[in-house]
This record gives structure tokens, sequence and C-alpha cells, in this order.
């Protein structure tokens, strides 16, 4: 059947690309096209795979940066992604490129037209055709309307992508509609933002899924359901991390043709739960400490835009603040992959591609799709719990690299995006100049791990209290019941905290005591002069006033329309032809 159909889709005859002749074929996976001028030794061929054909049309037609129709009878305009490395990113830029052929006659060119449509609808099945787009006017230097109209808008209308467009007026906006509205028909979900939009639509999906499987999210012990929306991200905001960290570059362009061919992405995410009630979910970082104090004390600089963060960062490191605490783990199995081992994350990654056969393969009576890994509340594990206690300059949980363009390789360099697992980073307390040079080798290629203060783990799961107990701890020892099998009831409706709660709220009037300094805090004029006893948590740019929580990870809960970060050193090796032609034939889909 399926030999039968690439026997009918396949077409070969001589068409012209302006004054030049080529002998085109197509078979079932490209369009080929070489020069069929004898006297030339060295001919050139172009082979496009036909999963990254973004549209065909009759005439001469050109889309951006303005649509132009040129409506003959025997030409036809193919469109296709094709790639350029770039300086400033990892990954790699893609553009639509455009082609016009000319044909002998207008049988021929309807012909070639028929067929190059049928191809790509038979090889590109997830491709979306109806899509709900949020944009967010305020994000970024507020340019989102302008970028989706002007960039993304017109590659969805040739690749015959309807769309519903909202345009957000408050924050929450969008988490609140995918909970509440009807969202049949739609195959996906486009945000138009940064890391906060992206964090609203995941909120949202997630929250939507789990819904409608009627599974409690505020229960840590539950297995969540995998969601069935893709989510885009189309970038335009202050930071852009995670489209940076899963597709290498923050290009509005590469990030919607992503979205066109239906490239899919699975993701793991982090859920965050607090006392008895689950909080929120992250996919980039958990950060306590140093990371906490720069997102509160940003709160207050927002007029700065995002400038804030450098000028919050100088005030926080030089207030030299540490924190007492105790962090448990759940190690993920280390002979599946290290933090410490050098790898990195691209496109059509083995560690992950094997992670998924070990999420998905088993099912058991619940119904969900993977809970054969169900992690840390598995009765077999009870034991393997790792405690670290100490005062800690940051405490870092990370699903992905958390690359972005001031720190090229992230907090995590060898993090994978979907093998089920996050990397927990431990930086303990110690002097100045010894925290700036960790902070310092971030923006570099040297080894952040490489410190002696420095400690990283594989882990699945992470619970964090404080050293001398209290108001927090209380809170919290229900969640620690539930997570070693004891009775304990959840909160079915808990409400999700906002970034709107600053460091007033996190210290609850405590202070640091001359038993608890090991380093006396440098203070400078920009500080306050008295150090708090607890931070607050940092969860992908959100405040969680809250110091005692519970991680879990969930293995690939969400699928981006992404395909992760493709090696901009193989273009440099070859010609851009054959480049698209390896990493669509080996990327496992």
């Amino acid at each position: 059947m399926k030999a039968q159909m690439e026997t009918d889709l396949r077409l070969e005859s001589s068409l012209w690309v302006g004054n030049k002749r080529y002998l085109a074929v197509l078979t079932g996976w490209h369009l080929k096209w070489t020069e069929a001028e004898k006297k030339n030794p060295d001919k050139q061929t172009v082979s496009v795979p036909v999963a990254e054909v973004v549209g065909v049309e009759e005439g001469r037609v050109e889309i951006l940066p303005h649509k132009s129709v040129e409506d003959t009878d025997r030409d036809f305009t193919v469109f296709y992604v094709k790639r350029s490395s770039s300086r400033a990113s990892a990954g790699l830029l893609w553009r639509l490129g455009r082609t016009q052929f000319t044909c002998p006659s207008r049988v021929l060119r309807d012909q070639w037209i028929k067929n190059l449509r049928t191809a790509v609808k038979t090889h590109s099945p997830l491709r979306p055709h109806r899509l709900l787009v949020f944009i967010n006017p305020f994000g970024g230097k507020k340019k989102g309307r302008q970028i989706y109209h002007s960039l993304v808008a017109p590659l969805f209308e040739l690749a015959g992508i309807s769309s519903h467009v909202i345009v957000t007026e408050r924050a929450n906006q969008a988490r609140d509609h995918l909970l509440k509205k009807d969202l049949t028909g739609f195959d996906g979900v486009v945000c138009v933002g940064g890391d906060g939009m992206f964090s609203e639509i995941l909120h949202g999906v997630i929250g939507r899924t789990q819904q409608e499987a009627g599974l409690c999210e505020n229960d840590p012990a539950v297995t969540l359901q995998q969601c069935p929306l893709h989510i885009g991200i189309i970038p335009a905001g202050s930071t852009d991390c995670v489209c940076y960290a899963t597709v290498g570059v923050i290009d509005p362009v590469t990030s919607a043709l992503h979205v066109v061919i239906g490239d899919s992405q699975p993701l793991d995410v982090c859920s965050v739960h607090h006392g008895l009630g689950q909080v929120r979910y992250s996919v980039s970082l958990v950060g306590y400490g140093f990371y906490g104090d720069v997102l509160a004390e940003s709160e207050n600089h927002r007029w700065m835009g995002p400038f804030r963060y450098d000028y919050s960062g100088a005030v926080v490191f030089l207030s030299n603040r540490s924190y007492r605490g105790t962090v448990q783990y759940l190690p993920a199995d280390p002979l599946l992959s290290s933090p410490r081992d050098k790898t990195r994350c691209l496109s059509g990654c083995g560690v992950c591609a094997k992670s998924t056969e070990r999420l998905f393969t088993n099912t058991s009576d619940s119904g969900s799709q993977y809970s054969s890994y169900s992690g840390p509340f598995n009765k077999d594990s009870r034991g393997e719990w790792v405690s670290v206690d100490g005062r800690f300059k940051c405490v870092s949980l990370t699903c992905m690299s958390s690359s972005c363009a001031k720190s090229p390789l992230g907090l995590s360099p060898s993090a994978h995006l979907a093998d089920g697992t996050g990397d927990l980073i431990l930086v303990r307390d110690t002097n100045p100049l010894g925290f700036l040079k960790y902070l310092y080798r971030h923006t570099t290629t040297q080894d952040q791990f490489d410190l002696p203060f420095v400690e990283v783990h594989r882990v699945k799961a992470v619970r964090f209290s404080l050293a001398d107990g209290g108001e927090e701890a209380e809170d919290n020892a229900g969640l620690s019941g539930a997570m070693d099998g004891e009775d304990g009831g959840y909160i079915k409706n808990g409400k999700r905290s906002g970034s709107q709660q600053h460091l007033a709220g996190r210290a609850k009037g405590q202070t640091m005591t001359s038993e608890d300094k090991t380093v006396t805090p440098f203070m400078c004029g920009l500080c306050c002069s008295k150090a708090p006893a607890v931070s607050v948590w940092n969860c992908d740019g959100e405040i969680l006033p809250f110091p005692e929580i519970f991680c879990k990870i969930h293995g690939q809960l969400v699928c981006l329309y992404a395909r992760g970060i493709e090696d901009g050193a193989s273009l440099r090796d070859g010609t851009e032809e054959r480049v698209e032609c390896n990493r669509t034939c080996t990327l496992p889909r």
C-alpha cells in the first residue's frame, strides 16, 4: 500500500528556473532539481524534504515581506524551509525558501502542484490545521502584535492554517481561557510573548488536561496525563529561555516554521507543591537563594525594563547572602545519563529517544500512559532519598539546559529536554570571589560544576525544608507524610501564587542570628541592612514566597512545536541541502 502510494506520487520532468533548465524529480520523500546543462561539470542539485515544504502555489508568488501574485498558466512556486547558521546562537536560523518553476504546459504544472500537495499531506500528518493564538502586547519591547501580523500570520496563511487570535488584556487571561472555554477543533496553542506568557499557556494546557482526565493536580502522588494539545512559542518577550533551549535561536520566523511543518518535541515538566496543595509548574528553573532574591529585587525596578535583572543581580551579589536548609532528592538512574557526561541534548537526541520507550512502554490499569515510571512514590524507592544539609548560596532545579543568549550553555549544559529527569544544582556557601567565578563560568564554555563548593545531581524528585523548622516546616508535614505513603488529603482547588508576593512576605520577621552566620555579609549602600533568614523561590520567573516545597518531574508531559537544537556545525561542514536531508531522515518522529 505504502509502496504503491510512493509510486503514484513520483513525478519527473524538465522544469525551468529562470533561464536555466533543470531535471526535477519528486519521490515520496524528497523534491530534487539538478541542472540539465551537460557542459557544466559542477552541476548544482537542490534537495528539499517533502516534510519541510511549507506550501505550493500557482503562478509566481511572493509572501514576505509583502504578498504578491503573478498569475501565469505554466508557473508554480514552491516554498520550503531553508537553513542558515547564526553567529549569535547555537542553533540554525530557518528562513522561507522560494523557488519559481516554469513548466512546458499547464497540464504538467497542474500535475506537479497536485502531486506535491498530496505528498506534503501524506508525509506530514502532525501539521496543525487550526490554532489558538494568544498575543501578549505588553511583553518585551511591546511588539507582539507587529511580530505576529507581519512575520507569522503570512506563513500560517501560506500553509493553510486557520487561527483564532486573542490579544490578552490582563495577567492569566490565557490560562483562564484554556481552563474554561471550549477547545474543540484546535490542534495546538501558540503564544506570542516571553517566558511568562508560555508559563500561562503551560498551566492552562496541563490544568485542562487533568480536569478532563478527572485527576487531582494537587496530589503529588498522582501521575499526570500527557497533554494532547501542542504548544508553539513565538519569541517576543524580555526573556525567551524556553524558546532558546528548545530551538536554539530567538527568531520568530524560525519558530513559526517549526509550527507550520508540525514538529513535535516532548518536554519534561516539574510540578511544585507546598503544604497540601499544588502551586506551579516549571520547565526551566526552580531556584532558591540567589536566583529567588534577584527576581524579588527586580520587582522593585520594573520601570527599568529587562535591565532590571542585571541591576538586581549586582545588588544581590553584593549582599553576599546564603541560607540554611535541608535538600532531599531522589536520584535518577546513573547508568542512563549524567549531568557531567559532557553530552548535549540536540535534535534527535538518543537519550530522550530511549527515555520515550522507558516512559511509555508499560501501562497500568489506572490508564496513565507512563504510570510505570511513577517516580518517588513507588514503595521500592522509599530508602533511596539522599539528604544534604548546610548553607547554600543557591539551590536550583531545571528540566532543561536553560541556555540563553547570555549563557549559551545554560545552568546545566548536559540536561535533557525529555528524559524524565531534572538536574539539581547545589552551590554551598563560599566567599564572594568564588561565587563570582561560578556565575562567570555560565557565560563561557568552562565547567561551572568543576568547583569545590558546587555539586550537581540528576534527580526524579526534590524536597527542600528549613533546617531549624518553624511554621513552614509544620505546614509541610502533611506533604512529607503523603510522600512516605501515609494517609492524607489534598486540596482539590488550591490557588496558585502570583508574582505580586515579594520579599516582604517571605521572611515573616526572621533575621539571621550570629550563630547562623558562617560568612559575614558584605553590605553596600544599595542593599538592605539586615539579611533575611529565608529566601523565596524563583519558579520560571514567578515568585513563590514560601521556602519549603516538594518538586516532582513528570516525563514528557507536554509537546512543543519544535525539534530540539540543530547542530550548526553540520551546516558549516557541508551544503545546506545535504543538511536538510540528513536531519529530516534521521530525526525520530
